[in-house]
C-alpha cells in the first residue's frame, strides 16, 4: 500500500490557488500538483524572474507574483494587487518559510527574520485575503507546521529573540507560532461562523534547499553536515504530500493535521499528526493572536 498520493486529487478546475514560496522546494511541488489538476495557481515569490521561469516549465493555467513576507509593505502590496484581480481566492497555502544559522537577522520591520517570514507575514497575508476567501464557496488556508515545534515553547516577553539567541531555536519558536495560528485561526472561523476550513500540515524531514543553504556559511564542515542530514531525509515530492492533502482532499475539517506516518513522523506515509499540548492551548493561541495583531496591524474583526 502505497498510501494517499497527488493523483487522488480531484479536479481543481475553476479554483483560484495562491502558493507563497512557489519557485522551489514544496511550493514548487504543490504549486505544480495544483496546477497540473487545472487550479489556476498564483505564485507568490519574492525573485519574480526565478518564479516566471518555474511557471514556463509548469504550465498550466499560472501567473507570478512578487511577494517578501519579511517586510509588511511587500504583503500589503501584494494582497492590494491580489484582491484586485482576483475577489475569489478557493485556497491559500502558506509554505514559504526560512531556515538560517549564524547570527540574529532583522527585517526591514525590526522583526527577527523567522518569525516574521514563517508566522508574521502569512498571519498579515491571510488577515488581507479573507474577505476574499469568504467569498469562495469552500475555501481553505493551510498553514506549514515542523516537527520542531513539538520542542519549541514561546517566550512572550521576548517574542523576537532579543536574549540568548540561538537559531535552531528560533526557528523552532516560528514554526510552533505558525501551528498556533492555524489552529486559533480555525477556532475563531467557526466561532464567527465563517465557511473557511484552516487545516494544517507538515512535511516531516524532506530534502529541500533549505537546510544546504542554512549552512553555506560555515564552509566545508557546515556544507557536509548539511548534506549527511539530507540522506536521512524524505523526497521532496513527498514532504510535500501533507499539504496536498490538506489542501485538496473532499472533506478535510478545520483543525486537521497531516504530516508523514514513520518514524516519529519524519518520513512515509500520509496520516493525522500530533499537536504539541502549547499548539492546541486555547489560551496560547488567544495571547499569539493578539500580538500578532499589534505587530502587524492587520485586525481580523
Amino acid at each position: 500500500m502505497t498510501g494517499w498520493t497527488a493523483d487522488r486529487i480531484p479536479d481543481q478546475r475553476g479554483r483560484v490557488a495562491v502558493v507563497t514560496g512557489a519557485n522551489s522546494g514544496l511550493g514548487l511541488v504543490t504549486a505544480t500538483e495544483l496546477a497540473r489538476h487545472g487550479a489556476h495557481v498564483v505564485l507568490a515569490v519574492r525573485d519574480v524572474a526565478a518564479g516566471a521561469d518555474v511557471a514556463r516549465r509548469i504550465g498550466g493555467d499560472v501567473e507570478v507574483y512578487e511577494l517578501d513576507l519579511a517586510s509588511l509593505a511587500s504583503v500589503r502590496a501584494f494582497a492590494a494587487r491580489l484582491t484586485g484581480d482576483h475577489p475569489v481566492i478557493d485556497l491559500l497555502v502558506n509554505n514559504a518559510g526560512v531556515v538560517l544559522l549564524g547570527p540574529r537577522r532583522t527585517t526591514v520591520d525590526g522583526f527577527e527574520l523567522h518569525l516574521a517570514t514563517n508566522m508574521l507575514g502569512h498571519f498579515a497575508l491571510t488577515g488581507l485575503l479573507l474577505d476574499n476567501l469568504a467569498a469562495a464557496r469552500e475555501a481553505r488556508v493551510v498553514s506549514l507546521s515542523s516537527i520542531t515545534h513539538k520542542n519549541a515553547h514561546l517566550d512572550f516577553d521576548d517574542l523576537m529573540f532579543e536574549r540568548d539567541y540561538r537559531a535552531a531555536s528560533a526557528y523552532g519558536r516560528s514554526k510552533l507560532a505558525t501551528t498556533i495560528f492555524g489552529v486559533e485561526l480555525d477556532r475563531r472561523l467557526r466561532a464567527a461562523g465563517v465557511p473557511i476550513v484552516s487545516a494544517l500540515a507538515h512535511p516531516g524531514l524532506t530534502r529541500t534547499n533549505l537546510t544546504p543553504r542554512a549552512w553555506e556559511h560555515r564552509g566545508r564542515f557546515g556544507r557536509l553536515i548539511a548534506w549527511a542530514g539530507l540522506l536521512a531525509t524524505q523526497p521532496v515530492r513527498q514532504g510535500a504530500l501533507p499539504q496536498l492533502r490538506a489542501a485538496t482532499e473532499p472533506g478535510v475539517r478545520g483543525g486537521q493535521f497531516f504530516g508523514p506516518s514513520g518514524l516519529w513522523e519524519t518520513r512515509g506515509r500520509v496520516t493525522e499528526a500530533r499537536l504539541s499540548r502549547a499548539a492546541a492551548d486555547p489560551v496560547v493561541g488567544k495571547r499569539l493572536w493578539a500580538a500578532a495583531e499589534a505587530l502587524t496591524g492587520v485586525d481580523y474583526r
